[in-house]
């Protein structure tokens, strides 16, 4: 007699795996050309710097490194952080910060201490994928926030507080993933003011803001939020490297203390010597120089690929052409089918991710999201000459 199926949690029944670790594994393949996965150049990795680094924490700070660590963080690299948003004009201390792994987890830790089953939250539209998969397991509802080409609009929120009653919003509002849009700063400013009214947080994720290779610097939600409602997250992924996994979270207070319970419950804490590794990275080199670098190689590829799109897509499809970040966002025609136009893509050698997985509904059939930053100029003009002949059918 067959032992019985496995009884799993009720949420596995909405979960769905990422559309792009699955594509990933597909791409790994280097004859495909990928503009998919959400990568940093690799050949910009400070890799010299992080081994000098390394091993001078091994030096002068071997057991210590090898050790059990705060949960809340090392208290050197919790200060560099803190200093580094009073440098962006947010009010900051070292105690408002818990260092995590990766800002994923920090996602993570939000919707544990925030959401009940049913829940909803607030989110853009489309809104990060991944974003969706942490809030999804916790059986969270979404409601999308209208939205334009400034980003999403503050005044819809309040009627959506109203009929809603969401646990929090969730945005992304400097080169936004995927489409890459940017928040205005007077909507940035409504948005912090509007919080603090109906005491709605907001989780405020920037793995990108430093990221700019033109125009103005903008200031992060956070600058404005007097009323101590917004969440900063962030990430040493794209500045230094994803390996490392290292992300942060600047939080009041109120929060602070139950994210740190979820976090001691999760992993005890993040990477001793990871943490002292990037620490010791931070303040023995130049990372406004190295930064710099990122900006100008990724400023390039967009640019070529810009040119590529223009030249080789045809008429009815348009894309965004943002300032900073690593992707951009193709609207095609309504009648396209980017999961289908995917399977030709992958068998003509090159990938993207298809939009509707940025959506928490079924929309976004004829939407694609295109990562420049871990292209070299030839294989985006390649990639995007591939991709235009399928568009062209």
């Amino acid at each position: 007699m067959p032992a019985p199926a496995t009884q799993f949690a009720d949420r596995m029944r909405t979960m769905r795996p990422s559309t792009i670790r699955e594509i990933l594994k597909v791409t790994a393949q280097p004859e495909i050309i990928s503009f998919a996965g959400g990568l940093p150049a690799p050949e910009l990795f400070p890799v010299a710097a992080v081994r000098a680094a390394a091993d001078r924490v091994l030096t002068e700070q071997g057991p210590a490194a090898l050790q059990y660590g705060p949960s809340e963080g090392v208290p050197a690299l919790r200060q560099w952080i803190a200093e580094e948003m009073q440098a962006r004009g947010i009010r900051a201390r070292a105690d408002d910060v818990l260092v995590t792994n990766g800002s994923q987890q920090v996602l993570d830790l939000v919707g544990k201490i925030l959401l009940n089953p049913g829940d909803v939250v607030l989110t853009e539209n489309p809104t990060y994928l991944a974003a969706i998969q942490a809030f999804q397991t916790l059986q969270a509802r979404f409601v999308p926030v209208p939205t334009d080409a400034e980003g999403l609009i503050p005044e819809a929120v309040p009627e959506l507080i109203r009929r809603h009653r969401p646990k929090f919003l969730y945005t992304i509002p400097t080169f936004q993933n995927p489409t890459g849009i940017t928040l205005t700063p007077e909507r940035r400013a409504r948005l912090a003011q509007i919080a603090a009214q109906h005491g709605l947080p907001v989780i405020e994720d920037d793995p990108y803001g430093k990221l700019r290779y033109r125009g103005a610097e903008i200031p992060p939600i956070k600058h404005w939020d007097e009323a101590d409602r917004v969440l900063y997250v962030s990430t040493f992924s794209k500045t230094i490297a994803p390996g490392l996994r290292l992300g942060w979270v600047l939080a009041p207070a109120e929060f602070f203390n139950q994210l740190l319970i979820v976090k001691q419950a999760a992993d005890l804490h993040t990477s001793s010597f990871d943490q002292r590794v990037a620490h010791a990275y931070l303040t023995d080199n130049d990372q406004t120089a190295h930064l710099q670098t990122i900006r100008q190689a990724y400023g390039e590829r967009f640019g070529i690929m810009d040119e590529a799109l223009t030249a080789e897509l045809p008429a009815g499809y348009t894309w965004t052409r943002p300032e900073g970040g690593m992707f951009l966002w193709v609207t095609g025609p309504r009648e396209l089918d980017g999961l289908a136009l995917l399977q030709r893509a992958v068998e003509n050698k090159v990938a993207f991710v298809p939009g509707r997985d940025f959506f928490p509904g079924d929309a976004g059939a004829n939407y694609l999201r295109l990562n420049y930053s871990n292209s070299t100029p030839e294989r985006i003009r390649e990639g995007v000459r591939r991709l235009g002949r399928l568009c062209r059918g």
